[in-house]
């Protein structure tokens, strides 16, 4: 089924957004689908209390702008509150283990936890200990989020989902592997255009391809990019990682620019999850260019994780 031809019924049968692997196409279109709605309705001033007396705790052990903002600003704009909560200054910086945590969390009243760490293994433990939702902020291995964000931005853009090309150049990260699975559940072709040794995680791949023969992972810049309706990248160095020039002298050779826009469609866009670094995973008048969504998609992460929290914690 189709994005166009798919009716939304109002909920999901999640209780969670751990990784996108979880979530089935219908589920995933009706994520998108509030999302729209709730954006149209944003942009015209309706306010809502869908998540009145909810408070969403949000942990993070990584810094933020676009996550912790989305989060917060949702929150508000549904009616409801967050409240910040730095893993530094929480008993888990201390060692006081993540089941103990999400028990206690889940005794305050509150109406779900979206956590930003490092190990996949964290959030699935707060999700499988407690009793509320959890949210998936990101991780090492997965960025579920930012996936539902690029593609609302993707269809906002196109009017379609399916059939589209998205290739993805650079180190195999954790925003690769989001965008191979959303893309193998929604009928995209998704090229991981990477070097030797920086190839996305073999068991993503694997998961991916049992979905979908769209699913492709190269090594070769110009075969992988040919017939991209979308280009994407992402810092060659992510959080928590030390600058390495061996890595970046390898990751060059893979940076979008203009000619590698010109091995793609004619009115192929550019799109990346932000921080950006011009000069290094791409070039400035690409990033800058009117071909650009990355401002989009930045404010997609708002009005992506709205439908995520509405469909969740109400």
């Amino acid at each position: 089924m189709d994005y166009n031809d798919y009716k939304p019924c109002g909920k999901i049968n999640n209780k969670h957004l751990l990784t996108l692997m979880d979530y089935t196409r219908e589920e995933i279109y009706e994520v998108l689908a509030l999302a729209l709605k709730l954006k149209r309705e944003y942009k015209s001033g309706i306010k809502h209390d869908i998540l009145a007396d909810k408070t969403l705790a949000m942990i993070f052990s990584k810094s933020s702008t676009r996550t912790r903002l989305s989060f917060e600003m949702g929150m508000r704009q549904l009616g409801g509150d967050a409240i910040f909560l730095s893993a530094k200054e929480l008993q888990i910086g201390r060692g006081e283990c993540m089941s103990d945590t999400a028990k206690i969390l889940s005794r305050m009243g509150l109406g779900g936890i979206m956590i930003r760490t490092y190990n996949q293994s964290d959030v699935e433990e707060l999700a499988r200990c407690g009793s509320i939702p959890v949210i998936n902020g990101l991780t090492d291995l997965l960025h579920p989020c930012q996936a539902l964000a690029d593609i609302l931005t993707l269809y906002e853009h196109y009017g379609r989902i399916e059939g589209l090309k998205l290739a993805y150049l650079g180190d195999g990260n954790n925003v690769t592997h989001s965008l191979m699975i959303i893309g193998a559940k929604l009928g995209m072709e998704v090229s991981a255009v990477c070097p030797k040794g920086y190839e996305p995680d073999e068991k993503i791949i694997s998961y991916c391809r049992s979905l979908s023969d769209k699913i492709t992972v190269t090594n070769d810049v110009e075969s992988g990019v040919s017939g991209a309706d979308a280009l994407y990248s992402d810092v060659f160095f992510s959080m928590g990682q030390e600058r390495d020039e061996l890595k970046m002298s390898t990751l060059m050779p893979y940076q979008v620019n203009p000619r590698v826009v010109e091995m793609t469609k004619k009115d192929c866009v550019f799109m990346h999850c932000l921080p950006a670094h011009r000069g290094e995973e791409v070039t400035a008048d690409v990033i800058d260019g009117d071909r650009s969504l990355v401002f989009d998609e930045a404010e997609n992460r708002l009005h992506a994780q709205k439908g995520v929290l509405a469909l969740l914690l109400r």
